[in-house]
């Protein structure tokens, strides 16, 4: 389905040039001299890479329908990890270059999103924010308390995170799925 690129939102795909693009912003230009044209943020859905383009604004782009499946995490088995339809219970594996650092935050039972494209299977969305048990880390160093003093712990999955002195083995935190940075205690 083609559209007008002045009928473009953001979170809108796109196929640009056999590409398919996720509309991250957009801009519309009306220089003084010259004709209006639009730049535009796009992510590469299958590579995840960010380029900005301009577009005329008197073109047509094609519209690409994303499908979102609402599915749950079940298991990893080698190199794929395993997810359930809530729906039907149908079972999908993803390989893991599909999902890339988002398997650092995958946990059992954890209801997730499957973005597929002609039945491609492009990646997975997490929830924001996720809780995870403190499994090891180190015990605060007295005196240590310079301006946000920090200390490495791994969480359940095997993620290793900079938290705050005060967390302790065994603890509950939350994790910024976005970029995998401490949020706070659970």
């Amino acid at each position: 389905m083609n559209i007008s690129i002045n009928d473009i939102k953001n979170g809108m795909t796109i196929i640009v040039d056999g590409k398919l693009c996720l509309i991250e912003d957009f801009q519309h230009v009306k220089p003084g001299k010259g004709s209006a044209f639009m730049r535009i943020k796009l992510r590469n859905l299958r590579t995840g890479a960010l380029v900005e383009e301009t577009f005329n604004t008197n073109i047509n782009v094609e519209r690409a329908r994303v499908e979102h499946q609402n599915m749950q995490y079940l298991y990893a088995n080698g190199d794929s990890y395993v997810f359930m339809n809530n729906e039907t219970y149908d079972q999908m594996e993803v390989p893991a270059s599909n999902l890339k650092d988002q398997i650092n935050f995958l946990k059992e039972g954890m209801d997730i999103k499957i973005m597929t494209y002609e039945g491609e299977i492009l990646g997975v969305e997490l929830p924001d924010k996720v809780e995870y048990e403190v499994v090891e880390t180190s015990d605060a160093v007295k005196g240590n308390t310079t301006n946000n003093a920090q200390k490495d712990a791994k969480i359940e999955t095997g993620y290793v995170v900079k938290v705050p002195l005060f967390i302790a083995q065994g603890e509950k935190i939350l994790i910024t799925t976005a970029d995998g940075k401490y949020a706070g205690r659970a």
